[in-house]
């Protein structure tokens, strides 16, 4: 029997046997376990020591850095959505003020020009427009059947646009006999005014009139010796219940 080592004598092992006897040790470590942790420890120092040599702790620095940035980005972000959200809320604010304010003076325009309206309903004016009295109240004459004149004659050419005195509501449109074409109008105060010998008559019984309202257009029908409009003012709607119609207007503030 041939050897190719002597018997009895012992060498080192080479090299290429030492390797492969450490693997196979690997092995059967692994196999069964015990590698875990030895290889665990071996391998933190070995990862320790490869962090250090290649420098991996600067990537660490940078990844700190890019971790600041994207901090401060959404720092910028929420400013930016904290200021745009201000400058929505002053807008809306500064928006709502100037309705308010639109809305204020509306209002105002509007008691303004119901204030003026309910002064206009309320104001009296002449039953003429630029006109004169031509025969003043109570002046005496045969032409009268009372003797004396109940009213006042404004002068006015035939077709001249006689106004209502004031608000009110007609309450006789028609022939009135001696006064020819006449209206009566009861006033909102409770007072009567008649237009008489109009040539044309533009109400209706019933109907409510105004300050300044046309009502009708002067002549010379009834009793006239020529074309005028003869004016009245009343306590009553009745004949004989006449009160000077100059007073009258001027009590209500017109200029005559």
């Amino acid at each position: 029997m041939a050897f190719s080592r002597a018997t009895g004598k012992h060498r080192r092992p080479s090299a290429l046997s030492r390797k492969t006897a450490s693997i196979a040790g690997v092995a059967a470590l692994t196999t069964t376990g015990v590698i875990g942790s030895l290889g665990s420890t071996a391998y933190a120092a070995d990862a320790k020591s490869t962090v250090e040599d290649t420098g991996l702790t600067k990537a660490v620095s940078i990844g700190d850095t890019l971790t600041e940035r994207i901090d401060a980005q959404a720092e910028a972000q929420q400013q930016e959505a904290e200021k745009a959200a201000a400058e929505a809320k002053a807008e809306a604010e500064a928006k709502a003020k100037a309705e308010a304010r639109a809305k204020e003076e509306r209002e105002a325009k509007e008691r303004a020009a119901r204030e003026a309206e309910r002064k206009r309903l309320n104001s009296f004016t002449t039953p003429i427009s630029g006109s004169y009295v031509s025969t003043g109240y109570k002046a005496g004459g045969a032409v009268w059947s009372s003797g004396s004149h109940t009213g006042v004659d404004f002068h006015a050419a035939s077709g001249t646009s006689v106004r209502s005195v004031g608000m009110g509501t007609v309450v006789e449109a028609g022939w009135g006999g001696a006064y020819g074409n006449n209206i009566v109008i009861k006033m909102n105060d409770g007072t009567y005014t008649q237009y008489g010998h109009l040539s044309s008559i533009g109400v209706s019984v019933g109907q409510q009139v105004t300050p300044g309202q046309q009502i009708g257009i002067s002549g010379a029908t009834g009793n006239v010796t020529g074309p005028h409009l003869h004016f009245e003012a009343r306590t009553s709607p009745d004949y004989g219940s006449d009160i000077d119609p100059v007073a009258y207007l001027r009590a209500h503030g017109v200029s005559i």
